[in-house]
């Protein structure tokens, strides 16, 4: 559930986006722009969290005035192990040094939905965080870091399976489904695709943060549509986007199957007049897109 500092929408004196050349942290330093709000657009190359001297470089940029939002992370296709666990968590404790010697008016902290536990079916904001890897470990590590800087006002995001043009990590589902039907004229599912899973537009996902900076929101919110389909309706969705027949091919079933559906009550409250982009329009939208760059 998250709480609105501001009653209206009022522009932050600036935001800084670290992680700002990742697929989500790109599309929002777009939508901040569009707004006309002043951004600083932070990537590994103009601030390497993981150097020595990073904190005080961090520090000397920051003003208590700035709303800053921390996107980066190693991300899984980069490492599952405790090494990245590590380097993850020493990427948070630069940002939280030097927030302690700043301060900011608003940090926005983007975790996972890698903190649930993947037995839950149906999420909400109250269920108990209890992450079974070391990924979603490292995310509510970081969140309880995040909380802990005195006087900053926190708020934690926790998006389900995000698709677009520019994701560059091949998530299975939409992102990965196109890419191999382009290439390969087939989809291979994990089992048959019975999962079934929420898929936001990284748009929407843009558009809801710059909403939250905005309002100055704190607190915790699932970033998901609501609306949860199964991984084989992903991919026939997908394949009917292509002029040329699109194999969807089933495989041996490795894991069992999960379904996880999110009660978007909160989300409603806060923004209700939000709209998403309904799953096939967006799929139909990023098909445009590709074939527009190919």
């Amino acid at each position: 559930m998250i709480t609105h500092q501001n009653a209206q929408s009022q522009k932050p004196a600036r935001v800084v986006v670290l992680g700002a050349h990742g697929f989500i942290g790109a599309a929002i330093c777009k939508q901040i722009e569009a707004q006309g709000i002043p951004v600083i657009a932070l990537t590994s190359v103009e601030m390497d969290l993981a150097e020595a001297t990073v904190v005080d470089r961090l520090a000397s940029l920051l003003k208590p005035s700035d709303a800053v939002v921390m996107l980066a992370a190693l991300t899984p296709d980069k490492g599952r192990d405790i090494a990245t666990l590590m380097k993850n968590l020493a990427l948070m404790q630069s940002v939280c040094a030097a927030l302690e010697k700043t301060g900011c008016a608003h940090l926005v902290y983007f975790s996972s939905d890698a903190v649930y536990n993947t037995a839950v079916s149906r999420i909400t904001e109250d269920v108990p965080a209890s992450p079974q890897d070391l990924y979603g470990a490292m995310h509510y590590t970081r969140e309880v870091m995040a909380h802990s800087l005195a006087k900053v006002p926190v708020l934690v995001l926790r998006p389900t399976i995000v698709y677009g043009l520019d994701d560059t990590h091949n998530s299975y589902g939409p992102n990965r489904f196109r890419r191999m039907a382009q290439k390969d004229g087939k989809i291979t599912l994990f089992g048959s695709g019975e999962e079934t899973r929420d898929h936001i537009h990284v748009d929407d996902i843009a558009t809801l943060t710059v909403r939250c900076l905005l309002r100055c929101s704190t607190g915790t919110l699932n970033v998901a549509t609501g609306t949860s389909k199964s991984f084989l309706e992903v991919a026939e969705i997908v394949a009917k986007e292509f002029n040329w027949e699109i194999e969807i091919v089933a495989t041996p079933r490795q894991s069992p199957v999960t379904h996880r559906h999110y009660d978007v009550t909160n989300m409603i409250k806060a923004f209700p007049d939000f709209r998403f982009i309904v799953l096939e329009k967006g799929i139909a939208r990023v098909h445009k897109q590709m074939m527009a760059a190919s």
